[in-house]
């Protein structure tokens, strides 16, 4: 039965999100008075745990770790934002006929901020960097293929070749993203990986637009222009412009500020230029400051659930909370209009991917969730309403990594009601990173998993996302999922080259989800930038992510 719920935040003057991969941005016009140039920007940001050993983009699985350190480090090469394959450290680059050779030819004339000269030789130490033991790497090591890559060879002084096992479809794709950027040879051989991790300038080096000159943990990074920079990709920025080939700046500082508020008071007061990590509401105390709003593709914002822990082992319970959720109502009530519920555990946005049958496939239906529960066995009900069995209560605990924004605890609120009318109890507790991970990991036991729940998002540009969240191997897989024929789906989307086999493919995993339930998927985050009309030549990668290198600035 549908009902009206109050709504929470006020942004129904939001505009809808386009599905793409980024959305309009809104302009305010220019004040003609401000023209004078200066040589500094502040960008204000979250943090994300930065200082918890996130600054290697080699090892980290933090977005804020990539956006951050884009700044240092290139890749080999780029993505436009019509999604074209363009040049960048690489000028040119073949593929075998097998699919399993891949042969880039690389400029000669880029060197790192220590001044090491970028060759195949450096290229071939960071491809080492990534799939060595003691950089414990997960996401950038899935990226580059995990088990089915073999081996980079510097097939010549500028020539790499990279060796596969098999073929590995989204490679040339994540190669764009700084997970897969170059250090400098040097730092790699006479530092530590817990040094890398930290970062800081003496190990932070790359070839990018800027070097990292100040690290204060938690609080700032200072990074200073790289002078030399001449070989930026082809991009443009917001208005269509080519980027500018040397940084429009000399100094770019980033102010780590937690709290929302404290990044939207920098922004009004213009002690911050430009910030991200913010959400629709804030858009509405920012009035018409310059604004994007991109879909993020991957994985949307997420309920996982954990089959090896308790009453979720049983799908029909699965099944149940899946359909007495009243995505519909919860999703606009608690984020604002410009959000809509989720129907698949891929995103529309991520290209070649996203199966449009799953719309509409589970709606809210308590009835039907009702039937479920009661098939399972949980049939009587205590004094509270709640469904008991053996005098056990039907009681489903969520852990959320703090921090934990006030919309998304007005969904999972929304979501408690809903799964309490049909029964079932939902305890939702947000803890500091340090006690979700002794719930989450234990170095002798591994993944432990000390809960029913728990919840993300993954941007990722591919749909092979999906191989590190449900294959039995997958190293995010935290729902415990262990499934053959999964398993077998998921590893030919992986290695299958043929853009209508791969759609067809995740198409079969996306409906496997509606029917056994590993995710429940809530909603499809934005990546929400803003900045002031002081800034110019922003531009914006495929994952919505600022790309700073372009910009100037006016007082």
């Amino acid at each position: 039965m549908a009902r009206t719920r109050a709504r929470t935040l006020k942004v129904a003057a939001l505009s809808t999100v386009v599905a793409l991969a980024l959305a309009a941005c809104s302009s305010s016009s220019q004040d003609t008075a401000n023209t004078e140039p200066r040589d500094s920007v502040v960008f204000a940001i979250a943090g994300g745990n930065l200082e918890n050993g996130h600054m290697d983009p080699h090892s980290s699985q933090l977005d804020v770790s990539a956006y951050v350190q884009r700044n240092v480090f290139d890749s080999l090469v780029a993505m436009s934002s019509d999604g074209e394959l363009i040049p960048w450290l690489a000028t040119q680059w073949t593929v075998s006929e097998d699919g399993r050779t891949y042969t880039f030819t690389l400029r000669d004339d880029v060197t790192f901020h220590d001044g090491e000269h970028f060759d195949a030789a450096a290229a071939v130490r960071n491809f080492e960097h990534i799939q060595a033991d003691e950089t414990a790497s997960a996401q950038a090591l899935a990226m580059i293929g995990g088990e089915l890559f073999d081996r980079a060879e510097a097939t010549g002084d500028y020539e790499l070749t990279l060796h596969l096992t098999e073929p590995f479809a989204p490679l040339l794709t994540n190669l764009t993203t700084a997970f897969t950027g170059f250090y400098s040879p040097a730092v790699l051989d006479a530092h530590s990986q817990d040094d890398i991790k930290a970062g800081g300038p003496e190990v932070s080096v790359g070839t990018g637009p800027y070097k990292l000159t100040e690290y204060t943990p938690a609080q700032q990074i200072v990074y200073t222009a790289n002078e030399d920079y001449a070989w930026g990709p082809a991009l443009t920025d917001n208005a269509g412009e080519p980027l500018a080939a040397n940084p429009g700046i000399t100094t770019l500082t980033v102010r780590i500020l937690p709290e929302e508020s404290a990044r939207i008071g920098a922004l009004q007061s213009g002690q911050a230029d430009i910030s991200v990590d913010l959400t629709a509401n804030a858009l509405t105390q920012l009035g018409d400051l310059n604004s994007q709003n991109a879909p993020s593709p991957g994985m949307p914002y997420s309920a996982i659930l954990n089959w090896s822990h308790g009453h979720l082992s049983d799908q029909k319970v699965r099944q149940a909370v899946q359909v007495a959720v009243n995505l519909d109502e919860a999703v606009p009530a608690a984020l604002g209009d410009s959000f809509q519920r989720s129907w698949s555990v891929l995103s529309p946005s991520t290209v070649n991917a996203f199966d449009e049958s799953t719309v509409g496939s589970w709606p809210y239906d308590p009835e039907q969730a009702n039937t479920l529960l009661d098939e399972a066995g949980w049939s009587e009900r205590d004094a509270d309403g709640y469904r008991v069995k053996d005098g056990e209560r039907l009681r489903l605990e969520w852990l959320s990594w703090l921090p934990f924004s006030d919309e998304k605890r007005a969904l999972v609120t929304f979501l408690v009601d809903d799964l309490k009318k049909v029964g079932v109890e939902l305890v939702h507790e947000a803890v500091e990173g340090p006690d979700y991970q002794a719930r989450y990991f234990s170095e002798e036991e591994g993944m432990i998993l000390d809960f029913d729940i728990t919840d993300w998002g993954f941007a990722s540009l591919d749909g092979d996302v999906m191989r590190q969240h449900l294959h039995s191997a997958g190293y995010q897989n935290a729902t415990t999922v262990a499934d053959s024929d999964l398993d077998a789906l998921l590893e030919e989307a992986a290695t299958t080259t043929d853009p209508t086999q791969r759609l067809a493919l995740y198409g079969q995993v996306q409906q496997w989800n509606v029917e056994n339930v590993a995710m429940i998927p809530l909603y499809s985050p934005q990546f929400i930038t803003a900045w002031s009309d002081s800034i110019s030549g922003i531009a914006f990668d495929r994952y919505g992510w600022p790309l700073l290198h372009g910009i100037s600035a006016t007082n």
